[in-house]
């Protein structure tokens, strides 16, 4: 039996473990072999010579990072714990890149793994696939790329558009013009804006046409020159609708493509054009293909669990067993 005592110097406790220590109980979960108890700033651990090591050198690691970002909640230490390439990432570093600073002064920056690859990839890619669930920040990542892009001058103009399917409302029924009724349906989009532009700033770029929001359908026909351009929701859009959005990349260019392949709203599931584009696109050079997972979901915890519980149900329907 080993015994290991840990300081935490100029930390408050309170902070570090959470309240009630719920936080502490988190990380006793990842550790059921090591009886760990804290006093003030004071840890004991106890328990054999080979879990107490690597016990001692993650915590240690937890609390450079909590120096680092000056922050600690339970994703972070599923993160830490789970995740070993997020760990090499915030040891080095890689997750101290802002993008933007939003309009709260709030910095704006990756925050997980496959976030990070998508800051990278945008460097050395001209098109982007993101395809991964709900919550993992793939859309507001690509939009923070896009803002930064525009005020480093990287690009004239951001193209944000969606395809205008209906996912279980008919839009018909919709009060107010073609615009009042799509308005709520591109919202989200406008809602990252608002949290990385000042309002008057992004006002006067939605009407002088720097910033452009429309259904995929009205990219038909145009030449997207000089612009970054994001698709939200692609896996609701057709094999035809994205072969045409795809040939829309004009010279100077950036494109993204973000979607989750489990929430096709379309009749028919394999008519999604987006399940198609990672098929054939993966491996050209210039394309970027990123898996996101339940590991990026930076929402409200039980985000991961649902999409856990949805999984294990849809898995149990098509097991031919069943």
């Amino acid at each position: 039996m080993t015994e290991l005592i840990i300081f935490l110097e100029d930390i408050d406790p309170v902070v570090f473990f959470g309240a009630n220590n719920i936080l502490l109980d988190k990380i006793r979960g990842f550790f059921p072999k090591i009886k760990i108890l804290s006093r003030g700033n004071e840890i004991k651990c106890m328990g054999e010579e080979s879990e107490i090591t690597i016990f001692a050198e993650k915590f240690n690691d937890l609390i450079d990072y909590y120096h680092r970002y000056n922050r600690l909640d339970e994703q972070d230490i599923e993160k830490y714990f789970l995740d070993s390439e997020h760990m090499r990432s915030v040891s080095n570093g890689e997750f101290e890149q802002i993008l933007v600073f939003g309009t709260s002064g709030k910095p704006v920056r990756a925050r997980t793994v496959n976030q990070l690859q998508l800051v990278n990839d945008y460097k050395n890619n001209d098109l982007i696939i993101a395809e991964g669930p709900a919550g993992t920040g793939k859309t507001y990542t690509s939009i923070a790329l896009a803002v930064k892009s525009l005020k480093d001058r990287e690009v004239k103009k951001i193209v944000l558009t969606r395809p205008a399917v209906e996912a279980g409302e008919r839009l018909g029924f919709l009060p107010g013009d073609m615009k009042e009724k799509l308005d709520p349906y591109l919202q989200p989009l406008y809602d990252a804006l608002h949290d990385m532009l000042p309002y008057k700033k992004l006002e006067t770029w939605l009407e002088d046409g720097t910033i452009q929001i429309a259904p995929l359908a009205f990219m038909r026909g145009r030449t997207l020159e000089n612009a970054f351009v994001i698709l939200d929701e692609a896996q609701n859009a057709t094999m035809g609708q994205l072969k045409m959005f795809l040939t829309r990349m004009g010279a100077s260019s950036k494109f993204i493509m973000t979607g989750d392949t489990t929430q096709i709203d379309l009749p028919r599931r394999n008519e999604s054009g987006l399940i198609q584009a990672i098929r054939i696109l993966s491996g050209i050079e210039g394309v970027s293909v990123i898996k996101f997972d339940e590991r990026d979901i930076v929402r409200h915890k039980l985000v991961k669990k649902i999409i856990k519980a949805y999984e294990k149900e849809e898995n149990g329907i098509n097991d031919p067993r069943n």
